[in-house]
């Protein structure tokens, strides 16, 4: 039986992150705390030896990725893997869009607010549903074809990495939530946005997913 240990790190803050922007498949820079977000939790993860790293293809992942690699004394990996299965879901036309007037817009034909109103009425799931619905181009990912591409990814990982090792995946706060939310049986707070370069702790084995923590910026790892 195969049990890898997965250490998922959210990006540093972006500049998009600052502005209170969606933020899926379009990238900002990471701004001086972003960059200090990955350093910090570089320095956290430092003793713990990586057989693999992966990042989604954006640049605040590959380069949250890099500098946590750079701070890690235990491992040789000096550069992330990157896969587009890892990437945040897309947004499709709200792209780039004010964050609370994109949920707002998602939600309120379900009765609901904002974000935290969906996912708590319905499911993380379901706001990638009513996206896709408010979206007029109907481009953005539902949970269908999110879940799809994202599968993937951990598909990738099983098949490339042997039992009894540490990953780091560094990856975006609705696929974090995404993951928690599927595999986490309810037991953390999912109202809460993850911190940019948090830390949620998986245990992956060959059929199902652990989550031992979630958005942890301190403490033990």
């Amino acid at each position: 039986m195969k049990n890898l240990t997965v250490y998922l790190v959210r990006h540093g803050q972006t500049y998009y992150n600052r502005y209170n922007r969606m933020q899926g498949w379009a990238d900002s820079p990471l701004t001086e705390q972003g960059i200090q977000d990955a350093e910090n939790t570089g320095n956290r993860l430092a003793q713990l030896k990586f057989a693999r790293a992966y990042c989604s293809d954006t640049g605040r992942a590959r380069n949250t990725a890099r500098l946590i690699l750079r701070a890690n004394d235990s491992s040789l990996i000096t550069e992330p893997e990157e896969t587009s299965y890892f990437r945040e879901q897309f947004y499709g036309y709200f792209e780039g869009a004010n964050s609370s007037e994109t949920w707002y817009m998602a939600g309120y034909p379900h009765g609901c607010k904002n974000f935290a109103e969906i996912i708590t009425n319905y499911s993380i799931d379901a706001s990638k549903d009513f996206m896709k619905e408010a979206d007029p181009f109907h481009d953005a990912e539902n949970s269908t074809e999110y879940w799809h591409r994202l599968l993937q990814g951990i598909a990738k990982i099983r098949e490339e990495n042997q039992t009894d090792t540490n990953v780091l995946l560094v990856s975006h706060g609705t696929t974090i939530r995404s993951i928690v939310g599927k595999y986490g049986t309810n037991q953390f707070d999912l109202t809460k946005s993850p911190l940019n370069g948090s830390v949620t702790k998986l245990r992956v084995s060959d059929t199902d997913i652990a989550v031992d923590y979630y958005n942890r910026i301190e403490g033990q790892l």
